[in-house]
Parts: C-alpha cells; structure tokens; sequence
C-alpha cells in the first residue's frame, strides 16, 4: 500500500475492564472532592484485584471520612455491574490509604498573589481533530467505543442477558487517500455467563457491529474477519480475571493511536494537573480549527513546566496542504486564549464535578451536557478560526 492507502487499527474496553474500574472510582474520588471543594487537590490512584480495592494518593482539600469513600467505592462497582463471586459491591475489601499532599508540590503550583497559578507538573499535551465522523474524532477509536457503549447501555437495561461487565473492542479499518473507506476486521471480546454457548456469544453481539457502525463501511466485510472471543470463552473476568490500575488506558481515553500521547494519564487528577487540563485544551482547540474549516485534521501540542504558569510552547500540525496557515492560528490562539493552568480551568470550567463520567468510552468525541461535562467538546470557537 501507499502512504496515503493503509490499514489503520484502535481498540476501545468497557467501563467493566479492571483498569476501567480503577479510572471510574479514582474520578469518583476527585469528584467528591471537587464538590465540596472546587479548589481542592487530587492525586488519586487505584488498584483492583480479586474482590478487593486500594485507593492511595495526595489530598489536599475537606475532610472526607473512609466509610462515606468506601461506600462510594461500592455504588462505583454495583454500577458496572459487578456482583460476581471474585468481585462484589457488597463484599470487596475496599482500603484506603489517601494523605495530604507534599508541601513541596503545593509550594511550586499555589500562586503568590493568587493570579499567576503554575502548572501542577511538567509535561507535554496533545489535543487531535479531524473530519472522519461527526464527533471530529478518527474512526476506528470512534466506532470502536459504540460498540462498547451500545452493549453496556443493553445490558444494563436488562436487554442483553448474558453479557458480563468487562469487554473490549477493536476495529480495523483501510484508507485511501488518508480517508476511511471500509471495515476490514472487527474484534470483540466479552465477559459472559458459564450458561452461554460461544455461538449464542456471537448471536447476541454481532448486531453491535451492524448498529455501530455505518451500512456503507460494512458492506464488503468477511464474516469470517468477525472475531468474537477469539481464545474461546471468558467467564472468569474483571478484576478477579486480572488486575487494575488507574491511568493504564491512556490511549484508549485519546485518540486511539491516530495522534500522539503526552503520556501522562487524564483519571484521579484535579484540573490543576496539567496532564488532564492542558489534554482537554488541546483538543478544544483543535475541534473547534477544524470545525471553522480552516483544515480538515490538526493536531496541537502544549508543553508545561512545574510551577510556571504559561505553557513554554504551542505546536501546530495542519493537513498537508493547510501548512501556511499554521502561524495565523498560532496567533490567534495566542490573541484569544488564556492557556495557563487557571485560564484553562476558568475557559473550560474545570474546577466542577464532572469526571466521574469521562472514565469509559473515551474523554473526546463526546457530547457535552447541561452539567457542565465535556464543556471541551463544544464548537463555540470555529468563528475565531475561520481564515
């Protein structure tokens, strides 16, 4: 194949994946901070195994007492939908060991004069957009997590009998000239009871596929390139099938691949961090570049360093053909937007409980909603990019 003629693959997992679980309940803790707290820090990490839980970071913020964390750690799991004999909501060993954050980290973020707030740590970030889909997300992570999210929204409502909570997805697709054509390959595969057969498994799951993603990519995908539990069954699953660590999803949670990942991970961290802020920054700004029309794809880095405030730099990469107009939008970004640590926070309105939801099927592409989640995702920008 050529350059510009390839196959190109992302992978989604479920909000039952064990690494899942941990992302879930560390954003549940910086939910429950930030809501009694909107200044309040965060540095949350979790690990599951089977039937037990350990939470463990820094906190700066209210008094939270252990049973009422615990408790929510329980309605996190009993959420999911897990009940199972190696990882319960009612019987889990749930521990915390949460203490107050290093004086030192706190000296280099918290501001002097409360206005010129530094970044919570050094780092590089990157935000993505192009014109694959509606949501101005790369296809393959796109339909990969409809797949996913479809069949949890079912099996939650008691339509998909069968199906247990930890699945995982994939979708290959091939492009011509840069764009998608066609699904070459389609894998999943899914937690399920010891009462379901592998062929009744594929019965069930397929019509995901076919709801998923559009007629016109599928209409020349084999049957036989449809891998539903391609190692046979998987009843044992979830933490008790393997162990869970916050931040371990990492390109899951972006672009699937199709763009570059600073590296830090989003779940568990207050908006001060910039690995989480300055990540839902880059992508607004390159949804709403490419929502004006100024190019079809962008991709925008921001690099920070702890405890100074402005980013130390701003990289823009256009379609080909869009290069010259790189150093406008640089200066419009640079005209228009405050990308410190606390513009970011006060632009996006950050400093709210609303992270608890971005923990599965992805932190873009998503649709923002009138409690202020996913404010990142809007186009409210595109008429200060149109060139």
């Amino acid at each position: 194949m050529t350059q510009n003629n390839y196959l190109f693959t992302s992978e989604s997992v479920s909000e039952g994946h064990p690494d899942k679980v941990c992302d879930r309940i560390s954003d549940m803790v910086v939910d429950s901070y930030l809501s009694k707290d909107p200044v309040a820090r965060v540095a949350c990490e979790t690990l599951t195994t089977t039937n037990k839980v350990v939470l463990a970071g820094e906190i700066r913020g209210p008094k939270i007492e252990k049973d009422d964390l615990i408790t929510k750690v329980r309605n996190c799991i009993k959420d999911i939908g897990y009940d199972q004999e190696g990882f319960s909501w009612k019987t889990a060993n749930i521990e915390t060991f949460l203490h107050e954050q290093s004086a030192d980290i706190a000296m280099g973020v918290d501001s002097k004069d409360n206005k010129d707030e530094g970044a919570g740590d050094q780092g590089i970030m990157f935000g993505f957009a192009c014109k694959e889909t509606e949501d101005l997300m790369p296809a393959p992570i796109h339909y990969s997590h409809k797949i996913l999210r479809l069949m949890a929204q079912d099996r939650k409502k008691g339509t998909l009998i069968g199906i247990e909570p930890d699945s995982k997805s994939q979708v290959t697709m091939l492009y011509e000239n840069d764009r998608p054509v066609k699904v070459t390959s389609v894998v999943i595969s899914t937690q399920h009871s010891k009462d379901l057969n592998q062929e009744k498994v594929r019965e069930l799951i397929i019509p995901y596929i076919k709801k998923s993603i559009p007629e016109n990519y599928l209409e020349e995908l084999d049957k036989k390139e449809i891998y539903i539990n391609p190692t046979g069954q998987f009843i044992i699953g979830g933490p008790d099938g393997d162990t869970g660590l916050t931040g371990r999803k990492i390109i899951v949670d972006t672009y699937g691949g199709a763009a570059p990942h600073g590296g830090g991970a989003f779940s568990g961290k207050d908006p001060t961090k910039v690995d989480r802020s300055a990540a839902y920054a880059s992508r607004y700004l390159a949804k709403n570049i490419v929502a004006s029309g100024a190019s079809s794809k962008c991709l925008i880095q921001l690099a920070y360093a702890i405890g100074v405030s402005k980013p130390l730099s701003i990289f823009i990469k256009l379609s080909d053909g869009d290069e010259s107009k790189v150093e406008k939008i640089k200066k419009i970004i640079n005209e228009n937007f405050d990308l410190s640590p606390r513009g970011i926070r006060e632009m996006l309105k950050l400093n709210n409980p609303i992270y608890e939801v971005t923990s599965a099927y992805g932190h873009f592409g998503r649709k923002p909603t009138n409690k202020g989640e996913f404010t990142w995702e809007k186009t409210d920008k595109i008429d200060l990019f149109k060139l």
